[in-house]
């Protein structure tokens, strides 16, 4: 006689399991109370949880209020069977995996059970490695998976993955010293500093000198994607119905398991968004659109923007119990105008980094052409910097006049800090967007800044 009820607590402690075990919650669904038993013995010691339940139908009761990573699933079941319910869950958009086990099958039950959407298929009675092996082989399979999308979803974005942060000035000695002890607990950071301040770069360096290394670092451009995207992105979607009905996939947070989720630009998030964001983070849950089921997340968040936040909310355009959810730890990250000091080694690691790279032979950087880098106030900060040497490695010279403007090759003193700098900037921004013919956005790309900031001197300019 199979139980009546399934069993809602978890059968072992959350405990962490043995290495090279998954963090998993585990569903056991079988009628036979010896295969129960004998399956929960063996699976208490090695997983996060262990639940069991004598139907498919108290197991559809126990999946609707609980979180289940792997289901053990036996194909004979009084009432519905277990292939019959399996295609049922992946209609509903489980993402689990699925190990059915039978005492009777033959080919054409095995081909049934892996098109209903099995991981795996094992017949009874079987020994204790079998089962083991089954469950690190979907462990390994769902981790690769996530491994996969996260080198996809970074290798799009084009990014640098070099933490090494540059420079011996007193500000970026500082950052190291915050980094170390900010990196060593979960808590949530907030970084704020303008486009170009490495933002990214410091939060990789968070993610890799944390206790969450070895896991997953995703990052996303919450200023890249619409409000639907952005939220099926962060959260994933379960399988919709109708004849344009969208596929089931997992989201963000989903691939960031263990790791570290790094929204950037999080002020670009709309207000509906943020409340999600705000419940995923006090919960540690989310929700997949369309879906019911709450799904429980391990991810530490890393935001950043280039904005005051603060006054944002001030604004109303963010809110506020967001923005103290977010700012457990503030960071601000100093502009390139305040460490000059530390240009030469960023031209110094930008060269012996690009130049290789590049397949070009390194440029040899002048005094006279230094101390121009150095007395340049830097709009678009290290990022500036580094289009600088990159264009110059294409160009085969460091070209400052391109950097400045027309003003550097009319100038005769021999001390670039006599030279009116702001009129250079200038100039050089306006040659700039002369060149593309006044597009703001591809401007703001070429100078290496936001378009806002490009908005902003422009508009400083105009009522000076």
């Amino acid at each position: 006689m199979h139980d009546q009820t399934p069993d809602l607590a978890p059968l072992t402690p959350s405990t962490k399991p043995p290495n090279g075990w998954p963090d998993w919650s585990i569903l056991i669904v079988d009628d036979e109370p010896g295969m129960r038993n004998f399956l929960v013995k063996t699976l208490v010691p090695r997983c996060h949880a262990v639940h069991a339940a004598g139907s498919a139908e108290e197991g559809a009761q126990f999946v609707l209020q609980r979180h289940v990573d792997l289901i053990v699933l036996d194909i004979s079941l009084p009432g519905q069977s277990g292939v019959v319910w399996l295609k049922t869950l992946r209609e509903q958009g489980f993402r689990g995996c699925v190990i059915l086990i039978t005492a009777f099958a033959d080919l054409e039950t095995a081909i049934e059970a892996l098109r209903a959407g099995a991981s795996d298929f094992i017949l009874k009675p079987f020994r204790v490695p079998q089962i083991l092996n089954a469950i690190k082989h979907c462990f390994d399979n769902a981790r690769l998976a996530r491994e996969n999308f996260v080198l996809k979803h970074t290798l799009s974005r084009q990014l640098d993955t070099s933490v090494k942060l540059i420079g011996q000035s007193s500000a970026m000695q500082e950052l190291r010293a915050s980094l170390a002890r900010i990196a060593q607990v979960d808590s949530t950071v907030l970084l704020q500093g303008e486009s170009g301040t490495g933002k990214e770069l410091v939060a990789r360096a968070l993610h890799y000198l944390s206790p969450r290394q070895s896991g997953p670092f995703v990052p996303v451009n919450c200023a890249a994607l619409s409000v639907e995207q952005m939220e099926v992105t962060l959260f994933g979607q379960v399988k919709g119905n109708g004849r344009a009905a969208q596929p089931a996939r997992d989201g963000l947070f989903y691939y960031a398991q263990g790791g570290t989720l790094f929204l950037d630009e999080v002020a670009e998030l709309p207000l509906p968004l943020q409340a999600s964001l705000l419940r995923a983070l006090e919960d540690l849950q989310i929700r997949p659109v369309g879906g019911s089921q709450l799904i429980p997340v391990n991810v530490r968040i890393i935001a950043a923007t280039h904005r005051a936040l603060q006054d944002e909310v001030a604004a109303g355009r963010f809110r506020k119990d967001l923005f103290f959810r977010l700012q457990v730890v503030d960071m601000r990250l100093v502009p390139l105008r305040e460490r000059k000091q530390d240009i030469a080694d960023l031209v110094n690691h930008f060269m012996a980094q690009l130049a290789p790279r590049m397949g070009l032979q390194a440029l040899q950087i002048a005094p006279e052409q230094m101390a121009y880098l150095m007395q340049y106030d830097w709009p678009g900060n290290a990022r500036e910097l580094r289009n600088l040497i990159e264009r110059s490695l294409i160009l085969g010279e460091l070209n400052v006049s391109a950097l400045y403007g027309s003003a550097v090759r009319h100038t005769t003193s021999a001390h670039p800090a006599t030279t009116d700098l702001q009129t250079l900037e200038k100039q050089h921004i306006q040659a700039v967007l002369d060149s593309v013919q006044g597009d703001k956005s591809r401007a703001a790309e070429l100078l290496g800044i936001s378009r806002r900031t490009l908005e902003r001197r422009c508009a400083d300019w105009t009522n000076a």
